[in-house]
């Protein structure tokens, strides 16, 4: 089969990005409704080559010439790699260099003199220009033999790699810029001084007795107790899953999705209903013993709670494919040595865990430094980093160089614990399971492990169960804790739907727009994280070519980083030009795929770890290319992998506050924002109600896994069962 080659219609492209479509962002948005722009009289709405022509904007006139190499190229294959190195150059020189205050740089001015002309961020025709650029370019390094010859491959990986370097990497590289840039009015040293060690980041007064300490030292306890107790209790679940005959087994795995399928803060909300002055507890003292209701549940053991009821569920997910991993031959040799149970437990099963352990403290413990909704609800005088970076952004001041320090000093916590945790675990072997077979039952727990792990199960269920409950039923009464009359008035004031005089349908609640901008945007993220995620596990697992373990690095880089960071990064990078996007929903939709890409990596790259790649070399030794083997051979064998991906990416979407808080408009707020802004002017009963619809769309979610995944057996027929004989039913 003869192998398709694109670059004619990469030119096409790079020729209809130059002539015809807008060079820049317009006014109503980042792609123009006017497509006609070589006719254009205005230089706002004009191409490349309307601009360089009629505006004599000079600086554009290397892109339209590198449009042109493609020509050349059609006779000699080398110009088609120049065309795309000079293409990419002469576009990202053109964006950055000039803003909408001419030159972005001092140097510039004294070399060149004032510019007169200014420019906006890019448009849709640089977009289609740049993307036709760099697929001529990848092509072309295919042709010179790299990446095993493969068009496919190389423009993969070219894809991949720019996509991470504009919307991770630039980002975060803006932050650090930004972090340590001098102010108009000092120097840099006095800057870095105030901003990174200001006594209200790092100050120990309450240690001496002084005051309160630093926010940097009371996001760093708060981590630590979060990530201990729910490392704790998360192994707890997964020992009382997979080691004992507990009944109810399916509802406690029910139970630990709950706080994953809804936004964090619910269970800060539910905590406010029962603890607060207002809350059931109080009001029960109060009526009972006189007890005058106390704020003991503002603060760092508010937080902690609510934190530590929110991110139990992940460490749980981390944990229990671990513990139920531990090889039963390496306990039953250390039983058969005469070892104690406990014994057996504390030395072989709990260090073989030990992997599954530091990754559950490390994944709850930038949960934790990330969180924004319990701090927000909870946290009172008890600062914290993501609240602080909250307050500098949205402040009267509006100082995003502070905003910026106090990002990197959050990013700085979470790189720190992810390079211990690998300097930890990276050193020894775990391994447990062989290619040998491996029989046998795990070892029962040890009998005070199983108490103690049950009481530690009963008591956090109940309390889970007991919080859920509550909250949600503070969206059916009128106000909590003063007036305790049913009522759908919440609901009705959120979700009201009307009949206008002509019979259409109005709707005319408050809370339908953040819905449906929310439900949208997040069904547009949700599968282009999928399709990114698992084309990167493809080429990261399959493929081997100069740079892989980079690139996969990179690809789990935004792991790494908490949202609040990404939040600010992307505002700071966005907001002005060569790519400006913020308040429109493009920065929302990339925001959700590069946070939550990932988990499409790590789904993608543990299905295809099942999927024997001979398959794959059949399908080429049969001649079809390597896309077509993807889509036709891959892509089907993964499916489930595919499905938990979107569905994952879509919940994640709707549930995330901390990155988003800071790049909503008031054309595109999310539902997480509206609810948590009701929230704080304490309307808690409208934001519940709307937490009650946002766990049922969610619970929607939850069983398009179990229907499109759960029930699915690739290549395996049910088995007709043996008749077993009375002298063979002994002998099983």
């Amino acid at each position: 089969m003869t192998r398709l080659d694109l670059t004619p219609l990469w030119w096409l492209l790079i020729l209809l990005g130059v002539a015809v479509l807008p060079w820049h962002a317009q006014g109503h948005g980042f792609a123009a409704s006017d497509l006609l722009a070589l006719f254009s009289t205005d230089v706002a709405n004009g191409s490349a080559l309307n601009q360089a022509l009629m505006h004599h904007r000079w600086w554009l006139w290397p892109v339209l010439v590198a449009a042109m190499l493609p020509a050349l190229g059609l006779a000699r294959q080398n110009w088609l790699g120049y065309a795309g190195v000079v293409g990419l150059a002469a576009i990202v020189l053109q964006a950055a260099t000039i803003g909408l205050r001419g030159w972005t740089m001092p140097w510039l001015n004294a070399l060149f003199g004032e510019l007169a002309d200014r420019q906006p961020g890019i448009g849709l025709g640089a977009v289609a220009t740049f993307i036709g650029f760099l697929f001529l370019f990848t092509g072309d390094l295919a042709r010179r033999g790299l990446f095993g010859g493969d068009r496919f491959i190389a423009g993969t990986v070219g894809f991949l790699a720019t996509s991470i370097a504009l919307f991770t990497a630039w980002p975060v590289l803006t932050l650090l810029g930004r972090g340590f840039a001098a102010p108009r009015d000092g120097s840099l040293v006095d800057a870095i001084l105030v901003r990174m060690f200001a006594p209200k980041i790092w100050s120990l007064a309450c240690v001496t007795g002084g005051g309160n300490c630093g926010v940097a030292w009371n996001s760093i306890l708060l981590a630590v107790a979060t990530a201990s107790a729910c490392t704790l209790l998360g192994l707890a679940f997964a020992l009382i899953v997979t080691r004992t005959g507990f009944r109810y087994r399916k509802a406690l795995r029910l139970l630990t999705i709950l706080p994953i399928i809804t936004p964090s803060f619910v269970v800060g909300l539910g905590l406010i209903l029962i603890f607060g002055r207002s809350g059931v507890i109080n009001q029960a003292l109060e009526f009972l013993f006189g007890i005058e209701p106390g704020r003991w549940i503002y603060g760092f053991n508010g937080v902690w709670l609510a934190q530590t009821f929110s991110f139990t569920p992940t460490a749980f997910l981390v944990l229990i494919g671990v513990v139920a991993g531990v090889s039963p031959s390496m306990e039953e040799a250390s039983e058969t040595l005469r070892a104690a149970p406990m014994r057996t437990f504390l030395k072989v099963s709990l260090p073989l865990m030990l992997p599954g352990i530091v990754n559950a403290f490390l994944v709850t413990f930038i949960e934790s430094l990330a969180d924004f909704g319990n701090p927000i609800l909870l946290a009172g005088s008890f600062g914290v980093l993501s609240t602080e970076i909250f307050f500098a952004v949205v402040g009267a001041q509006a100082d995003f160089g502070r905003a910026a320090s106090l990002a990197l000093i959050l990013l700085v916590f979470a790189v720190a614990v992810f390079l211990l945790q690998r300097a930890v675990v990276g050193r020894k072997s775990y391994v447990s399971m062989t290619g040998k077979g491996d029989s046998g039952r795990p070892a029962a727990l040890p009998r005070p492990m199983l108490w103690l792990a049950s009481a530690v199960v009963g008591i956090w269920a109940t309390l889970t169960i007991a919080i859920y409950l509550l909250a949600l039923a503070g969206g059916f009464v009128t106000i909590w804790g003063r007036d305790w009359t049913f009522t759908l008035g919440h609901f009705a004031k959120a979700f009201a739907i009307d009949w206008g005089i002509n019979g259409q349908l109005i709707w005319s609640g408050g809370a339908w727009d953040s819905l449906f901008t929310t439900v949208t945007l997040a069904a547009i993220a949700a599968p282009l994280t999928a399709a990114i995620g698992i084309l990167a596990a493809w080429v990261v697992s399959r493929q081997r070519f100069v740079g892989r373990q980079l690139l996969e690095f990179a690809l789990m880089l935004s792991f790494c980083v908490p949202g609040t960071v990404i939040g600010v990064a992307y505002i700071l990078t966005f907001n002005v030009p060569p790519l400006e996007v913020t308040g429109t929903a493009i920065i929302l939709i990339l925001c959700f795929v590069f946070r939550n890409l990932p988990v499409g990596v790590r789904a993608g790259i543990a299905a295809l770890s099942q999927v024997d790649k001979s398959l794959d070399e059949a399908s080429s030794t049969l001649r079809a290319s390597t896309g077509r083997t993807m889509f036709r051979v891959v892509l089907p064998l993964i499916r489930p992998a595919i499905f938990t991906a979107l569905v994952y990416s879509f919940v994640r979407a709707i549930t995330t506050v901390s990155a988003v808080i800071f790049l909503v408009s008031a054309e595109h707020e999310l539902a997480t924002v509206y609810i948590i802004n009701r929230a704080i002017n304490g309307d808690y009963g409208l934001a519940i109600a709307y937490c009650t619809v946002l766990v049922a769309v969610m619970m929607t979610a939850v069983g398009c896994i179990h229907l499109l995944v759960g029930e699915r057996k690739l290549g395996r027929r049910d088995q007709p069962q043996p008749i077993l004989t009375p002298s063979m039913e002994k002998l099983a």
